[in-house]
């Protein structure tokens, strides 16, 4: 059966459902699952002797909170990962999952001068092997604010190679990178099933999220691929521009 790609109004009902009864998680259990899966797929593509300084990207939302928790756990994996955070999140959830960053010393490039982040970023962009894009999620909706605007050019112009979570940054959950603004990432770990948007993703591609219950799967239709021993990821086929994905 062909594994279901999903638009932005099912991602975020299934979202709601993995909060409510039906999956019983918390936003902070999701968050580290998630995380733990982006950790996984870096490690696995870019292994630490080669890629060990990479550049963890996070924006305000809940896709920057996935990059903490993967900066933290690629931190535990030997990597040198360095934080670049120039909105960080209001929640308290946030600050917690970086304040378990630093205090496994790992630095946080910070600021709030759209002008100076965008400086910032060029600066660490030359320091490090492999960038962790975890900037905006599947409810990103343009325009591309600063410093934002600045940043995913300077991304995109590295020449390092880029590991996307859940879905470019930049791109339409449904349409891809429609606008042209977007990332184009090397790698990309889709979270609990693949959107609509991935279809026209030509890199490796990878699923996170082993935890969506097994009623869910089949109410949703999801056609999820099998995990593989204790594996919190599972590399999926190629799949040419606008095909379905047979798995």
């Amino acid at each position: 059966m062909s594994l279901r790609y999903l638009t932005a109004k099912m991602a975020q009902q299934i979202d709601e459902e993995l909060m409510n009864a039906a999956g019983a998680f918390s936003i902070d259990q999701l968050m580290e699952l998630a995380g733990l899966a982006c950790a996984q797929t870096l490690a696995t593509v870019y292994k630490k002797d080669k890629y060990p300084r990479v550049l963890v990207c996070c924006g305000p939302g809940n896709q920057g909170g996935d990059g903490l928790v993967a900066a933290r756990h690629l931190g535990m994996f030997g990597y040198k990962p360095t934080i670049w955070m120039p909105k960080p999140g209001s929640k308290d959830i946030y600050k917690r999952l970086h304040t378990q960053c630093t205090n496994l010393d790992i630095p946080t490039l910070a600021t709030s001068d759209p002008a100076l982040a965008t400086s910032t970023l060029k600066d660490a962009l030359a320091a490090h092997d492999v960038i962790l894009d975890a900037i905006f999620g599947f409810s990103f909706q343009p325009p591309v604010r600063a410093p934002f605007d600045a940043a995913l050019p300077l991304l995109n112009s590295s020449h390092l190679p880029i590991v996307s979570v859940d879905i470019p940054s930049g791109w339409d959950v449904e349409r891809g990178n429609a606008e042209g603004v977007g990332l184009e990432p090397d790698v990309l770990i889709s979270l609990t099933a693949p959107k609509e948007g991935a279809r026209l993703f030509k890199g490796r591609h990878f699923l996170g999220g082993r935890f969506v219950p097994k009623t869910m799967e089949e109410k949703f239709e999801l056609n999820l691929p099998k995990y593989h021993g204790f594996d919190q990821i599972v590399e999926l086929p190629g799949t040419p521009e606008g095909t379905t994905q047979k798995l």
